[in-house]
């Protein structure tokens, strides 16, 4: 929070520089259901530690922990500072017609059109922490057990794919595609068993609409006859099992909706770095993830591949280490939080100058003199010599 002293200018010699953070004032937070604890307290942390007022709206699709968040916010900090609003769309449309000084919201991306739309009213700052379909791009030489239990947490470890960074599909060449879903399929037995719909260790879908959205695009025609591992599902429950689906069209609705949920397509190539095409020509994902040993790929994929963030080997945890910014670009949003990012996406930084009533150059005011500009010149861009040289009147 303390100013950060900066290099000052010869043009406002003597002087000295800093930026200062500020709040912004009273800020909004509109947060997701799928990780609803983490997902309202850590910018709700940023926002406090950056010296702002709180107004945060939790999730109504996790009404309990958005209940129980409203009982402890209100017990245990100063309700002066942090405020809890429950409800659902209304509520939440309310809140966005009022003025705010910043506007963080982590959701899809139809309502993060909204919540900007909103913000353009006030010209209010916002920080969109959406989604996409991050894709995994699968080598051939690697360590295959390890490459598939990884993707296997990042997917269906991850909220069984209801999270924002979890893989959304896989790109592999046609020749090892056999291999890769031969090794997913003996991994997620081992973790989950013969019969997934029974195991305690994989989450539910969060209600019936979510399951009927994800029926829907098991359902569409044009992947008939494409799932090769999975695919059982049980509504009374909630539950559908990890699903692996080989070869789908990119036309289908898995490829073309973000699939937040246990399906995961796997499209082949010829090479893998056909498959860069593939993802540079959709939207631009909030993860991007690539198997490989070959050092010349990564090298490509960090350079070509622009994503919110990328992992190399693995999935997921890139959003564990707070040194790293965690955030979108494009359709996956914009801005970015965890650790010092979190300060801050909820600090102005303001730039402030200080200067003494010395050093009054007189080259500053009229009349503007052939010396003076000279002066002005070399104080400009000629350096230190050419200011001497400007101040004894030499050509």
């Amino acid at each position: 929070m303390a100013p950060e002293k900066v290099k000052s200018s010869i043009t406002v010699f003597p002087s000295s520089a800093a930026i200062v953070p500020e709040p912004f004032g009273v800020v909004l937070i509109i947060s997701a259901w799928n990780y609803p604890f983490l997902l309202s307290l850590d910018p709700v942390v940023g926002a406090i530690a950056a010296g702002n007022a709180v107004v945060l709206k939790p999730s109504e699709i996790s009404p309990r922990t958005s209940s129980l968040m409203a009982k402890l916010l209100e017990k245990y900090l100063d309700t002066s500072a942090v405020k809890v609003v429950e409800g659902a769309v209304p509520e939440t449309q309310a809140l966005l017609e009022q003025k705010w000084d910043k506007i963080f919201y982590t959701g899809n991306g139809k309502v993060g059109r909204i919540v900007m739309a909103a913000a353009a009213k006030h010209l209010t700052p916002v920080v969109l922490e959406l989604g996409g379909k991050s894709p995994v791009v699968v080598d051939s030489k690697i360590n295959l057990q390890v490459a598939s239990r990884r993707i296997i947490a990042g997917k269906w470890g991850c909220n069984n794919g209801q999270a924002c960074i979890a893989p959304d599909y896989v790109i592999t060449t046609k020749e090892f595609a056999p291999k890769l879903v031969e090794c997913m399929k003996q991994e997620l037995e081992k973790f989950y068993g013969k019969n997934p719909l029974e195991t305690k260790d994989l989450s539910r879908i969060v209600n019936a609409n979510h399951f009927d959205r994800l029926t829907r695009l098991l359902d569409d025609d044009k992947i008939s006859g494409k799932i090769v591992h999975g695919g059982e599902k049980d509504k009374s429950k909630l539950q559908i099992a990890p699903t692996l689906l080989l070869d789908v069209p990119r036309d289908s609705l898995i490829m073309t909706e973000e699939i937040f949920g246990p399906l995961l397509p796997i499209l082949t190539v010829d090479k893998v770095e056909d498959s860069f095409d593939i993802v540079n020509s959709g939207t631009k994902p909030l993860a991007a993830y690539l198997f490989t040993n070959n050092k010349k790929l990564k090298e490509r994929f960090v350079a070509c591949i622009s994503a919110g963030g990328v992992a190399i080997n693995e999935t997921a945890l890139h959003l564990t280490i707070s040194t790293l910014p965690f955030g979108g670009v494009g359709e996956s949003g914009m801005g970015a939080y965890h650790g010092k990012f979190s300060f801050d996406a909820f600090s102005h930084k303001k730039a402030v100058l200080y200067r003494s009533f010395a050093g009054d150059a007189p080259m500053r005011y009229p009349p503007y003199t052939k010396g003076k500009l000279r002066i002005l010149k070399a104080l400009l861009g000629g350096g230190i010599l050419a200011l001497i040289r400007a101040l004894l009147g030499w050509s």
